[in-house]
């Protein structure tokens, strides 16, 4: 693995520092299929760059994260052009990860990656759980006539049988898709964004807990308000607080195994939403090596 100098990589950290990494960055700007707004094939350079300015302590944890962990930041490395074989590029390089036993947090790109990027995990677990965060099901067998579309990204990963998904946030889906979740309702649960105010987290624990679980973060997900730097925003999504309280219920009581951030299209002159996504990638890793018992 060629890796980035501590201080071009995430959060920018001083090149002094050492420690052997337990986590990697992993940029990966695959945009082959977006059907609205583009742009995401910037996003993991625009997050690394907006991570030199998340602050490195963190408030809740009372301590400085990146000290404990150990993160490395891949250099980045062309894309295959065709999706098969961009899917399987990512494959090889978490599955490198997962054997070394380094968690990798993928960047990218849009959704269409995590397919590619779960592969190692369901190939060397008996089960995984995939909770998702998005403003659609993206259970579409497939849209403008691609089954590894974006909008087909959870679909593809229900194609391996060892797979269920906890969904938050959804507010987008159609006809075909809610027929799918009728039928698959067992491998599927949805925490809807309407239902917010009523979501029970004591049933999203009994769920996921002692499971292995991979984040898999369209970035979407967040309210259009928070976030409109992506392809196809939604009102009516999630907000910081909330969502943050659901990653860290997830990291203390599963084994948060691997995770992807994507759909961010960064907006030229408005580093906000760059620094959003820092911070979220930031947290991941945060709670998942400071609180979880894994």
């Amino acid at each position: 693995m060629n890796y980035l100098s501590n201080k071009k990589g995430f959060l920018g950290i001083d090149n002094k520092f050492k420690v052997k990494e337990k986590a990697v960055i992993v940029p990966f700007g695959l945009e082959k299929t977006v059907s609205y707004g583009g742009g995401t094939k910037n996003g993991p350079k625009e997050i690394i760059k907006a991570s030199h300015q998340v602050e490195l302590f963190d408030e809740d944890l009372k301590c400085d994260p990146y000290k404990k962990i150990g993160i490395k930041t891949l250099k980045p490395f062309p894309i295959k052009k065709k999706m098969d074989e961009a899917l399987k590029q990512i494959e090889k390089v978490n599955e490198y990860l997962l054997n070394k036993n380094i968690f990798p947090l993928v960047l990218g790109g849009e959704h269409s990656i995590t397919p590619g990027c779960i592969r190692p995990f369901v190939k060397k677990f008996d089960k995984l759980c995939i909770l998702h965060f998005d403003a659609h099901a993206d259970l579409r067998q497939s849209y403008n006539g691609n089954k590894y579309s974006h909008a087909s990204a959870i679909r593809r990963c229900l194609d391996y049988n060892n797979t269920n998904i906890v969904s938050f946030g959804i507010r987008n889906i159609s006809t075909n898709e809610a027929i799918y979740l009728k039928k698959n309702k067992s491998r599927i649960k949805i925490f809807w964004a309407k239902d917010k105010n009523k979501w029970d987290l004591n049933y999203f624990k009994k769920i996921v807990k002692n499971k292995k679980v991979y984040i898999t973060f369209d970035i979407d997900s967040f309210d259009l308000s928070l976030m409109p730097a992506t392809g196809t925003p939604e009102p009516g999504g999630l907000f910081w607080d909330e969502t943050i309280n659901i990653i860290k219920i997830a990291s203390k009581i599963s084994n948060i195994v691997g995770a992807d951030i994507n759909e961010l299209a960064p907006i030229k002159g408005f580093p906000a939403y760059n620094f959003l996504a820092a911070k979220l990638a930031y947290k991941i890793l945060s709670y998942k090596f400071l609180t979880s018992r894994y």
